[in-house]
């Protein structure tokens, strides 16, 4: 059983006293491919060590999160355009609105995400939405936007049914983790009336840890209880989601 982990920060300092030993347990659950977000350039050099490490196994994303779209804005996305140019790298992301925190930057937000939207297709690579307390805007911007090459993943997905189809609509696909085993995480209700060609599985490790491990640090090998979930509200096995979902991350990622 091959499974994906198509979000995962195992670059932060969260794993700095094991992650070896992260790295392994993930293998030992069957994850072999790992799909590593950029946050900021702080982050740059942590994310080239592991994936020197770990080469065949390790893909690498630029990009700059909404959260982190401050005064050093323009600098932050000119060093992911020249990132792009130089090449090496997966996807555009994690990128996108986030309003939970701090409304006060969404035209900024905004502008961060067009310019990087544009990049990627001019690159020909998907991007990875960060989407928080920010659907209808994250959509007005993807219609505004939309190219025969845009294409992506809704991280962490955590909307409605009829949202989902809007974001299968504008040719994403959802990323589903750990919320899926929450007792409160809603989409549950609804997400095996989605077709699972349109599914993809992530942790966002350290973050968002599934149940039986809520609350406490995630990593790549709790996937497996994203998976085990699916399973359950699919009903096939572990197996079949987890074939699909890879061979969907394939599609995404092109690798």
């Amino acid at each position: 059983m091959v499974l994906t982990d198509t979000h995962a920060h195992l670059y932060t300092e969260a794993f700095d006293a094991d992650r070896d030993e992260v790295m392994a347990r993930a293998r030992a659950a069957g994850v072999e491919r790992f799909f590593l977000p950029a946050i900021d350039s702080s982050y740059d050099q942590a994310m080239k060590l592991i994936k020197a490490a770990y080469p065949d196994s390790v893909f690498l994303m630029t990009g700059l999160h909404p959260s982190h779209v401050g005064d050093s804005c323009q600098e932050e996305l000119d060093r992911v355009e020249a990132s792009l140019d130089k090449g090496g790298y997966v996807a555009v992301g994690e990128i996108g609105i986030d309003l939970y925190w701090d409304t006060s930057r969404l035209q900024d937000q905004i502008r961060a995400f067009r310019r990087q939207i544009r990049l990627a297709i001019k690159h020909d690579l998907p991007i990875v939405i960060h989407c928080r307390d920010a659907f209808e805007e994250i959509f007005e911007v993807l219609e505004s936007e939309r190219h025969e090459r845009l294409r992506g993943i809704f991280h962490c997905f955590t909307g409605t049914f009829q949202q989902a189809e809007k974001a299968i609509s504008l040719n994403m696909k959802l990323g589903i983790g750990g919320v899926v085993t929450f007792k409160n995480g809603k989409i549950d209700q609804f997400l095996s009336q989605v077709a699972l060609d349109h599914i993809v599985l992530e942790t966002d490790a350290p973050y968002l840890a599934p149940a039986p491990h809520r609350g406490k640090r995630n990593e790549s090998s709790y996937i497996r209880f994203v998976a085990k979930r699916l399973a359950e509200l699919y009903g096939i096995s572990e197996e079949e989601i987890a074939r699909v979902t890879t061979e969907n991350s394939k599609a995404v990622f092109g690798c």
